[in-house]
């Protein structure tokens, strides 16, 4: 039967390239908020910005439900930021009978920060279709990041192989 796996970590950990990877691995589907927002809003949505994004997660999860109902793995690439939203994806999940795993890329600080500079260059090069980070973005997310506890996780990885 098929599965979901939410991606979860800090903006800019390898959750992305860790998804594609998996993917590959378990012939499943890539769900990505961020891939959408960018596709029909460029680097910026204005005001709505926060808005959308949780409508989109709403249409993903039914769309994730759909897909693996055709038997077809799913990968949710967003961060699952809080022990909220990662809760109640699970219960989205155990209703439908749906078996979730939560893979936590869990990466140091030093190796985000080298992340964040790359990924930004390559953005102001136009090289890649990602957010730009700055520190106000990362600031916000950083206060709104709430680490999974080792009850939650299902697999974990220092993100070395993320990238």
């Amino acid at each position: 039967m098929a599965k979901v796996v939410m991606t979860c970590g800090r903006i800019c950990c390898g959750k992305s390239t860790y998804a594609r990877r998996l993917s590959a691995e378990l012939g499943a589907a890539v769900l990505s908020v961020d891939e959408i927002m960018l596709a029909v809003f460029g680097q910026y949505a204005g005001d709505k910005h926060d808005e959308y994004v949780e409508k989109l997660k709403r249409y993903l999860l039914n769309k994730s439900a759909e897909l693996i109902g055709s038997g077809i793995n799913v990968i949710l690439d967003w961060g699952f930021w809080t022990m909220d939203e990662r809760r109640a994806a699970r219960e989205f999940y155990a209703v439908r009978n749906i078996r979730c795993e939560l893979h936590y890329i869990d990466i140091s600080e030093e190796l985000w920060r080298e992340r964040l500079r790359k990924r930004n260059s390559l953005v102001q090069a136009g090289e890649a279709n990602d957010y730009f980070v700055d520190e106000n973005l990362a600031r916000k997310f950083a206060s709104i990041f709430e680490a999974p506890d080792s009850e939650e996780i299902d697999i974990k990885t220092d993100g070395r192989n993320t990238v």
